[in-house]
């Protein structure tokens, strides 16, 4: 039974373990959410690569985690390559936008990208566009103060549909017919910006297939051969009020069973 580490600033990387329990219930979990440096979507690449190296190690050597799912797409853009270059041991999972399926998909070419800040102005988002096919148009808009509105112990979902009337009008407008959601945050609210755009507009995120990357990772040597458990054991780790982390989580997962989890504050 392998300990898997996740970590995000906040509450987005559960979209991703809510699949991984669904799909994988016989694993130990350990989730850290950064609570007290969220948003990541803001800051500079040097302090999220400096923070992602230091939140790795410490879920290898305090927690064990030798599988570490980096469930942040704001942090996969910028500190995945030195995650993986400073840790050959590890096995470390990220989360990208969806671009590449987008294009595979998108009649009218032209793909909408919902992402924070930090990860439309990253070198491994541009690079990624750099690699699509030609013809396409990409609208990149910034979801600047959707993950503190998603994060609301009362989320206000008035607000939230004011604030995709606003900064989703040039999607409507330029009638794509695809939009990627480009942070862990927004499947979350998935249903509201549907809503928003129309059952003509397909929406596109990847926490199954990071699930069935994990999947297929978990099912090889050394980790296949190692006795596996009816039940996971799940611990949340954050450095902000444990309390309010597990209300909020609550409400974001509401199919799935975490009353028997642990929480507890960590100092890094």
């Amino acid at each position: 039974m392998s300990t898997i580490g996740f970590f995000d600033s906040g509450l987005g990387g559960l979209s991703i373990l809510q699949l991984a329990l669904a799909q994988m219930p016989e694993h130990d979990y350990v989730y850290l959410a950064d609570t007290a440096h969220n948003p990541y979507g803001e800051r500079s690449g040097e302090w999220i690569k400096a923070r992602g190296l230091e939140i790795v190690r410490y879920l290898s050597l305090t927690h064990g985690c030798k599988v570490i799912v980096v469930a942040c797409n704001t942090a996969t853009a910028e500190a995945i390559t030195d995650i993986r270059a400073s840790f050959p041991d590890l096995r470390i999972i990220g989360v990208e936008p969806g671009i590449k399926p987008a294009t595979l998909t998108s009649a009218s070419k032209r793909v909408g990208i919902l992402a924070t800040k930090a990860t439309l102005q990253s070198k491994k988002f541009n690079d990624l566009i750099a690699s699509m096919p030609e013809g396409f148009e990409f609208i990149k808009i910034a979801g600047t103060g959707l993950v503190e509105m998603i994060e609301q112990t009362h989320r206000d979902d008035a607000q939230i549909k004011a604030w995709l009337r606003e900064h989703l009008s040039e999607v409507r407008a330029r009638q794509v017919d695809t939009l990627v959601l480009g942070c862990t945050h927004y499947p979350f609210i998935k249903d509201l910006i549907q809503d928003h755009l129309g059952a003509g507009v397909r929406l596109v995120d990847t926490g199954q297939a990071v699930v069935n990357h994990l999947a297929n990772h978990l099912s090889q040597p050394p980790h296949a051969n190692e006795g596996h458990t009816s039940s996971a054991q799940l611990h949340f780790l954050c450095n902000v009020d444990p309390q309010l982390f597990v209300l909020k989580a609550q409400k974001l997962l509401r199919d799935t069973d975490i009353l028997a989890c642990t929480t507890q504050l960590f100092k890094l």
